[in-house]
């Protein structure tokens, strides 16, 4: 990849800005945990999304960039423009992601989690499980400054050491100032430099290697290493 490729793929609009990157990246970290606090057994695809959008719409945001993807069940293996089963429910002992793309001052926040009802060991592992490779992937980033493909080739070899299979048609992607389509084209794992702060999403899909299952987990590189959890419980301080 040449340099003006990569300039090309990593480019920004003119109203473009860390800090406003920062507040979508903490509001939409925030939505999904109140959706998700918000889900309960016998719930149909239909109504989560209804609980999503009056969640999203409370927090004020400005519309959605990507629509609203909640999972459950065998659903958590499809990808995100494979269409959910809509007779399934949620059942009491289940696991389920949230998806959101929303738009908060002019920039993209996007944010991704899976959550569990009840308590099935292996649910609740596989959920942690995408967080830690998520982590242990977005470290390496910091540390050796790989490649997008190279990023994606060691995140593969981390989820088989750890007992899982990570899904490689789910590769990352842009955000920025809204819209990033008009600056860039591509994903993340495609991408042949080490990709800059601020503006890359990393998407780690697993599942379970023997039950119908998986989890998903996303959130934006940043150099700084702040956990969403941390950057929510300071947002909501500040505001």
């Amino acid at each position: 990849m040449t340099s003006a490729e990569a300039g090309r793929t990593e480019a920004t609009g003119t109203r473009f800005s860390p800090c406003a990157m920062q507040t979508a990246r903490a509001f939409s970290q925030l939505a999904v945990r109140r959706i998700a606090s918000g889900m309960h057994p016998g719930m149909t695809h239909a109504q989560a999304h209804d609980l999503a959008m009056a969640t999203l719409h409370k927090l004020e945001m400005e519309r959605n960039w990507h629509p609203i993807v909640i999972r459950f069940g065998e659903d958590t293996l499809k990808t995100f423009r494979e269409t959910s089963d809509p007779a399934r429910v949620l059942g009491a002992q289940d696991i389920f992601f949230v998806d959101i793309g929303p738009v908060w001052e002019g920039h993209e926040g996007d944010a991704g989690d899976t959550f569990v009802m009840g308590d099935d060991p292996q649910m609740h592992a596989c959920a942690q499980a995408a967080r830690t490779l998520w982590h242990d992937v977005a470290a390496h980033w910091r540390t050796e400054k790989l490649s997008g493909q190279a990023l994606y080739a060691y995140a593969a070899e981390r989820a088989q050491a750890m007992g899982w299979r990570l899904n490689l048609d789910i590769k990352g992607h842009r955000v920025c100032d809204f819209p990033h389509a008009i600056y860039q084209a591509g994903k993340l794992g495609d991408f042949g430099l080490c990709p800059s702060t601020g503006i890359w999403i990393l998407e780690i899909q697993i599942a379970h290697p023997t039950r119908p299952f998986g989890a998903f987990y996303e959130d934006l590189l940043m150099q700084d290493d702040v956990r969403p959890e941390d950057a929510v419980q300071a947002f909501e301080a500040a505001t």
